[in-house]
């Protein structure tokens, strides 16, 4: 059983015109196998929190703590996060072109466990993956999301996760942009890394769409940096019919 402790987190931004603060004291408690939600609108600072998370040097942590089983993750480099147990799926991959599919994954597996994955097991595993995300098995060959659609990048990060199988999930609004043939794929692959590898996950997203294939085991409405709300399942129904205006206003 692991465990996410993120308390009184206080995140600022790098902007031209000086430090601008995003998240203003954020507190949250992910433990193995649960599944939390975060949902509000543009710019309250879901992205933010996710890149904070996974130590992106554009966001400068003010104050508060990150632990991740009892270990300062705030004092890790980016890549001893993800060997700590990390993994983020962006909202905007990136193409990395020149570096293949294959040896992007091996490398990645490889670092993450500390020795290489025997080759025949490791393309058995592979191959698995990617034919449960519905991806054409010629996609190892390529370079890592060079001319991927929108829809093949975000199976693509959902293939990572199945593969080096992270204690936390951070899913940064994997949704945006699928057809819904697409988003079936993709929830089913996160909800079967869940039940296989006793992940806890962090849903970051707009809409509750998603939330009607992978189900939340909590809800959390995120408004001007900070948590609004908290609650279960029935919370994003709420939203669906009420949306954030409620919550802004009060922030306001």
């Amino acid at each position: 059983m692991s465990t996410l402790e993120i308390r009184d987190l206080h995140v600022s931004v790098n902007t031209d015109n000086g430090a601008e603060p995003i998240l203003h004291g954020v507190n949250l408690t992910i433990k193995s196998g649960e599944t939390h939600a975060i949902m509000g609108p543009n710019g309250s600072g879901k992205s933010t929190l996710a890149y904070s998370l996974a130590g992106h040097p554009k966001y400068e942590i003010t104050s508060g703590s990150v632990t991740l089983d009892g270990e300062d993750v705030l004092a890790m480099e980016v890549d001893e996060r993800a060997r700590a147990g990390l993994f983020l799926a962006m909202q905007y991959p990136v193409e990395v072109p020149g570096v293949s599919v294959s040896n992007f994954l091996r490398t990645a597996k490889t670092s993450i466990d500390g020795e290489a994955p025997k080759i025949r097991t490791w393309m058995k595993e592979l191959n698995t993956a990617m034919d449960e995300l519905k991806m054409d098995p010629a996609f190892i060959n390529r370079n890592v999301n060079e001319g991927f659609s929108g829809g093949e990048k975000k199976r693509h990060e959902i293939v990572q996760m199945d593969l080096l199988k992270p204690k936390m999930a951070i899913l940064d609004e994997t949704d945006s942009g699928l057809d819904v043939d697409a988003l079936r794929v993709v929830s089913k692959g996160v909800n079967e890394a869940k039940e296989n590898n006793n992940t806890g996950m962090l849903l970051i997203t707009h809409y509750t769409r998603i939330l009607r294939y992978v189900k939340p085991d909590y809800v959390h409405v995120f408004v001007k940096g900070r948590i609004a709300e908290e609650g279960g399942p029935e919370l994003a129904d709420k939203l669906e019919e009420e949306g954030y205006e409620a919550y802004e206003e009060a922030a306001a």
